[in-house]
């Protein structure tokens, strides 16, 4: 049977000299990006084959043993030509049982390597024992506000999950086709709950791990591990600068040429903060310990700046006050912008 070569090197974008630790970089990386829980609408089922291209190669390049008998192949690895079997191959023999267990791969991977009742390939033809498999690790995005990130506390949340199907075991067959429950994947994809406990202070981009709480392990396998990356949605009138919080207040120019006294909200509620006499736009007003908590303990500091507003409508008493005021005598402003200038 002649059937269309999978060069597993460049499905992973690596070498055919990587190392160990290249190829499982590799892998990680473009498993986290083609994950079918991660993708949605028409992506999704762009996604699933190109997950199970991924692992199918990962399977074999993994692996020591496994890898040296695919690389046996000779020349025959070159993209785009199918595979028969080539001269000086012929007592080469390969089993499922090399791999270890029934998988939904490739036409060339049971070729090859024999399927365990889904296609004898070079070798026994044997049904291959089974055996442990971690499960796969999922990666989602927890979003937060502001004030959930500043409080911590208990959050619960609402994800897909992979759960080892029932009817085929995790195999992905069912005799000699594919399982009609699973679809040959050997999962199935459940809703589930959680209950995470975020901790006051949390930032942006910060993973959390949530141990065994991923993929179900086959056959005994441990859990994989769900990874939470925390997503703070940008706040209406707060900015966070490292430790520090900032403000801005809108103030009337009679207010900060006489000082007075506003109410300034915090995330911890409100507080009364007194304007000095004389104040200028874009000046800054410290609240001491009202910022984020920080990871060496204590807080940082809300930052409240100024900000010079007009009254977008004036009444006939606000326009003769002011222009009683505009012909008080003042230093200029502007002054310094002519100065040294002649002419």
């Amino acid at each position: 049977m002649t059937v269309q070569f999978q060069d597993y090197y460049k499905i992973l974008g690596v070498d055919r000299k990587a190392t160990e630790k290249e190829i499982k970089s590799a892998y990680r990386k473009l498993a986290r990006k083609y994950h079918p829980d991660l993708n949605t609408g028409d992506d999704k089922k762009k996604a699933e084959e190109r997950f199970k291209e991924l692992n199918e190669a990962h399977e074999v390049l993994s692996d020591p043993e496994k890898r040296k008998k695919y690389d046996l192949l000779g020349n025959n690895w070159k993209q785009g030509m199918d595979y028969t079997s080539t001269p000086g191959n012929e007592d080469v023999h390969f089993s499922y049982e090399d791999l270890g267990g029934v998988k939904d791969f490739s036409d060339f991977f049971n070729t090859i390597f024999g399927g365990g009742g889904m296609g004898q390939g070079f070798g026994t033809g044997r049904a291959a024992p089974r055996r442990r498999q971690r499960g796969s690790d999922i990666e989602a995005e927890l979003k937060l506000t502001l004030e959930e990130a500043y409080k911590g506390g208990k959050r619960t949340i609402q994800l897909n999950t992979q759960e080892v199907c029932m009817s085929c075991g995790g195999s992905g067959a069912s005799g000699k086709v594919a399982c009609s429950s699973c679809h040959g994947r050997g999962f199935i994809m459940k809703p589930k709950g959680l209950e995470v406990n975020i901790l006051a202070g949390t930032r942006d981009g910060v993973r959390l791990r949530l141990k065994g709480q991923g993929g179900q392990g086959i056959d005994g396998g441990s859990n994989g591990d769900l990874f939470l990356k925390i997503a703070i949605s940008p706040h209406q009138f707060f900015s966070l600068h490292e430790n520090d919080l900032i403000l801005d207040i809108p103030l009337y120019p009679w207010e900060a040429a006489l000082g007075t006294k506003i109410d300034v909200p915090t995330l911890d509620g409100i507080v009364n903060l007194k304007i000095p006499q004389g104040s200028q736009s874009e000046q800054k007003l410290r609240l001491k310990g009202k910022g984020f908590p920080k990871a060496s303990g204590g807080r940082g500091d809300q930052y409240v700046r100024l900000k010079m507003v007009n009254p977008s409508k004036l009444s006939s008493k606000e326009k003769e006050l002011l222009k009683e005021i505009s012909q008080v005598k003042h230093d200029d402003p502007r002054k310094a912008l002519f100065s040294g200038r002649k002419g």
